[in-house]
């Protein structure tokens, strides 16, 4: 078993969360285009499983994995159609935003606590 380092890991799902920002942005700018497809990336936990660091839930306690989410892949939603025929529906679309901004929100987080940790380590001398 080979060792999961925090920063690493909340630096690629980091990089993963503005691919995916950006896919959403795209839906939103061609929500009006005829025939456009929306597009939406891999789950997260699929792109580590392909980088061979696979998140597993140790205990009970522990936060599943399941719902994170970097290639793009057609998004097959069950949202209503706009009248143009686009499949973007820009409700799901805000949706989808507001959960990259909020796992975006819980890297910094995270990160900025273990940093403090880190820095009170270091000057503490421990």
């Amino acid at each position: 078993m080979t060792g999961i380092y925090l920063f690493d890991l909340a630096s690629m799902h980091t990089r993963y969360l503005s691919v995916r920002q950006s896919a959403i942005a795209g839906n939103v700018a061609n929500a009006n285009t005829q025939g456009y497809q929306a597009r939406d990336t891999v789950p997260f936990a699929q792109v580590l499983a392909r980088a061979g660091t696979d998140i597993a839930q140790t205990a009970q306690a522990h936060l599943g994995a399941a719902g994170l989410g970097v290639a793009i892949r057609p998004d097959k939603g069950g949202w209503d159609v706009l009248e143009t025929s686009s499949s973007v529906s820009l409700e799901q679309e805000m949706l989808k935003a507001a959960e990259v901004s909020r796992q975006h929100n819980l890297d910094v987080g995270v990160v900025r606590s273990f940093h403090r940790m880190l820095m009170s380590a270091v000057r503490s001398g421990s």
